[in-house]
């Protein structure tokens, strides 16, 4: 029997060409395309189909969404993993509403293209394995991290699940996004999106909010009011920082999302609902349960699948995209020309801590698009819309480093990791002398290091003490 055969479509040659020789090393057949036409053509002409595809998504003439579509129609079990420089949810939500099997972000790693290769290929899993659909969201929920790479999967298999997520993270740090992905892309999305934050509602009134009430079921209320669960009949009600909900209304919340019926207040008629309920919290909701404060029985109501966002200080590497995102929509609603942040801003920004998450990170963008005098934007004006001086040393050294490792490779530079070294021995040095007043044996204590090696990483002609 011959080994597999996979087809690797993408207009870049050198794409094409490393992943088909990863791919052929590790045992596999490979041919390769530069578009979506010539790979429609050989797969009409041909005796033999591929086994698993690889597409490019942005690509001339037809792109690889269309590719996938078409392929889908002649083969609806052909797997097809969708490339991609560009990792936010929306632009991989066509690919996996197509059924595209599996997403891999540009730049790569090729020994991952080699894994899930042989994942759909192997034994183990069908090659007719099809996993959800991953859905589109608001641009904002962006993010190239792993983290966020893994929060897109999970969003997409759940999109057409009609099961009630919990979804946590820190305040800021973009749990509505998440609520409204999953409603956009769900059988629901021609239904009401009904958003409701509990926390910002006063506990006399929730109840109220939430189910609706009959005319005089209470001083003021002079009329019949729909709550926010009628709103969401047939799609989704999302109810943000569940964790503070009254005892009182948990009870009801409860007997909702078990029957799907409530009374309003005041109210007789038994009101019946099809709501899909997506909470948040910023919250420990286990702690609450162990004090008390939270039902035990709705937290497992609610928390069917739980997806948890990152705060921002662990995903820098994000940070670039968001913020040259949050940049251009402030250029576009102040009618300027977007503003770009030069290395030493976008170094400023990474070294934040961001306790507001990314939310701060775009109210930051916004102070820095309004008051930023030049469209190229500085450490000193990145300081001034943080309203916090500059630490008076880096305080993400690793993000530096990253950085000019960066800068180097842009220039071709080779031998990175021994320039590295030859500067951070150097700089360890100096700090550790100017420390000891250029006594060598008391800085080699202070690094961990023998003296010999000191005197040896110092050369000849540097001018230093003898101890002693």
């Amino acid at each position: 029997m011959p080994e597999p055969l996979i087809w690797i479509v993408d207009d870049e040659a050198a794409i094409r060409f490393v992943l088909s020789t990863a791919l052929r090393d590790a045992g596999w057949r490979v041919e390769a395309f530069d578009g979506a036409a010539a790979a429609l053509a050989a797969f009409d002409a041909a005796a033999a189909s591929p086994d698993l595809l690889f597409t490019d998504v942005r690509m001339p003439g037809d792109d690889g969404l269309v590719l996938l579509e078409r392929l889908k129609q002649r083969r609806p079990e052909l797997p097809v993993v969708v490339m991609s420089a560009y990792t936010d949810v929306a632009s991989t939500a066509g690919a996996f509403r197509a059924g595209a099997h599996d997403f891999l972000s540009k730049p790569f790693d090729l020994d991952d293209a080699v894994a899930l290769a042989a994942r759909v290929l192997g034994p183990s899993v069908p090659a007719a394995a099809q996993p959800d659909e991953l859905p589109a969201s608001n641009e904002a929920l962006l993010g190239a991290s792993p983290a966020m790479r893994e929060l897109f999967r999970a969003i997409g298999r759940l999109a057409q699940a009609p099961l009630s997520v919990l979804v946590t993270g820190e305040t800021g740090t973009g749990k509505e996004l998440v609520a409204r992905a999953l409603h956009r892309e769900s059988p629901r999305a021609d239904r009401p999106f009904v958003a409701l934050n509990t926390a910002a509602i006063p506990a006399e009134l929730l109840e109220s909010e939430l189910f609706g009430h009959e005319a005089g079921a209470f001083t003021g209320a002079t009329r019949r009011s729909i709550g926010r669960f009628e709103q969401a009949h047939g799609g989704t009600l999302f109810l943000d920082e569940i964790g503070d909900m009254p005892a009182a209304l948990q009870t009801r919340l409860l007997r909702v999302l078990a029957q799907g019926e409530f009374f309003r207040v005041g109210g007789r008629e038994l009101i019946r609902v099809d709501v899909r309920v997506i909470a948040a919290t910023h919250q420990d909701l286990e702690a609450r349960v162990a004090s008390g404060q939270f039902r035990a029985d709705l937290l497992h109501r609610l928390d069917v699948v739980r997806l948890r966002l990152p705060p921002l200080r662990e995903r820098r590497d994000d940070i670039p995209m968001l913020a040259a995102h949050f940049l251009g929509q402030a250029g576009q609603r102040l009618d300027a020309r977007a503003k770009h942040l030069d290395r030493d801003a976008l170094a400023r920004l990474r070294a934040h801590d961001w306790p507001g998450n990314v939310r701060e990170l775009e109210n930051v963008c916004w102070r820095l698009a309004a008051l930023a005098p030049a469209e190229r934007v500085t450490r000193a004006d990145v300081d001034a819309a943080l309203g916090t001086p500059a630490p008076s040393a880096p305080a993400d050294w690793e993000a530096a480093l990253a950085d000019w490792a960066r800068d180097a490779l842009d220039r071709g530079d080779a031998h990175l990791h021994d320039a590295a070294r030859d500067r951070l021995d150097r700089v360890l040095l100096d700090v550790a002398l100017a420390r000891t007043h250029g006594r060598r044996g008391e800085a080699a204590t202070l690094l961990g290091l023998g003296r010999n090696t000191v005197t040896r990483k110092l050369g000849p002609g540097r001018a230093t003490r003898d101890d002693g």
